[in-house]
């Protein structure tokens, strides 16, 4: 056993962040699509518009994803190369 607690520290804020049905929907969502805006997600996951941008703020904050910016939108993506293996663990088919 490890004294050393940061990685696992690090490791559970990443999963804590995940652990939202709408987030983890947002993050599937990116990987497959490569990115894409806050209308086109919030027009896939039929939530309102701040709702999405809640949950893009958080992803943010945990370094999961980044944005774009492209004139007035702004296209996110995944940028942290862990989520595609989490993602693909949690929701294989």
């Amino acid at each position: 056993m490890e004294k050393d607690y940061k990685k696992y520290n690090d490791a559970a804020e990443l999963l804590k962040v995940l652990a939202h049905p709408v987030r983890l929907c947002i993050v599937r969502g990116l990987l497959s699509k490569g990115s894409c805006n806050v209308t086109y997600m919030q027009n896939c996951l039929d939530v309102p518009q701040s709702t999405v941008s809640q949950h893009l703020q958080k992803l943010r904050a945990a370094g999961i994803i980044e944005g774009e910016r492209n004139g007035l939108e702004i296209n996110y993506k995944v940028t942290n190369p862990k989520i595609k293996k989490i993602i693909d663990a949690l929701l294989e088919d």
